[in-house]
């Protein structure tokens, strides 16, 4: 099947489920539908973003140095991984992109304005098609093992990251799915807007 290259991200609140349905969306598209489709996700596997990845754990670092950090990362994922990607004609499919730094960095700190980070961020490429997967961070966070959460998992702040994430997406018109249900129906809903995306 001959299509279009495609980038969609999906993105929402930690625990909100953007792994999984990542992988269920891109099992999906390239065993059922058989496209060509690229899995990948942020913080990229590059050394920057294995230097971010034990920098979430690590209350002291600056919200500034995560901006900074979060930006060099997704500039040479962008460039290194997901632009030859498109250009070979692959669906790529990002587990979290900008939208989680516009989002968690700009709220971490009043010296963080969303126009900054978007200025950090101003040589990579823009998805096609964003998801946000909303749920209820009390929930979002039962999920979740406390011996693994980030320094940014806590009701109150997901509860502010949750509101961000709710109007930014009314703003940029950026689809919204709640993921607080079964897993298969999320994915059906998913799956359904990829597909018009497609289609369309």
């Amino acid at each position: 099947m001959t299509h279009k290259s495609l980038f969609i991200v999906l993105d929402g609140i930690d625990g909100c489920g953007s792994t999984t349905h990542s992988q269920l969306l891109a099992a999906f598209l390239e065993h059922k539908k058989h496209f060509k489709v690229h899995l990948t996700y942020e913080p990229s596997k590059s050394e920057i973003g294995k230097i971010l990845r034990k920098f979430l754990k690590n209350k002291e670092i600056p919200p500034t140095t995560d901006a900074l950090l979060f930006a060099a990362d997704r500039d040479l994922h962008y460039h290194n991984e997901i632009k030859k990607k498109l250009d070979d004609g692959f669906i790529v499919i990002s587990d979290r992109y900008i939208e989680s730094s516009i989002i968690y960095q700009s709220i971490q700190s009043d010296k963080i304005s969303i126009e900054w980070i978007k200025e950090l961020n101003k040589f990579i490429g823009y998805p096609d098609l964003t998801i946000i997967l909303d749920i209820e961070p009390k929930i979002a966070l039962a999920r979740k093992n406390e011996k693994y959460l980030e320094k940014f998992e806590d009701t109150s702040f997901l509860d502010k990251v949750r509101k961000l994430y709710l109007s930014r997406a009314i703003n940029e018109g950026y689809h919204v799915i709640n993921s607080d249900d079964i897993i298969e129906y999320v994915q059906e809903k998913i799956q359904k807007t990829v597909l018009n995306m497609l289609n369309s």
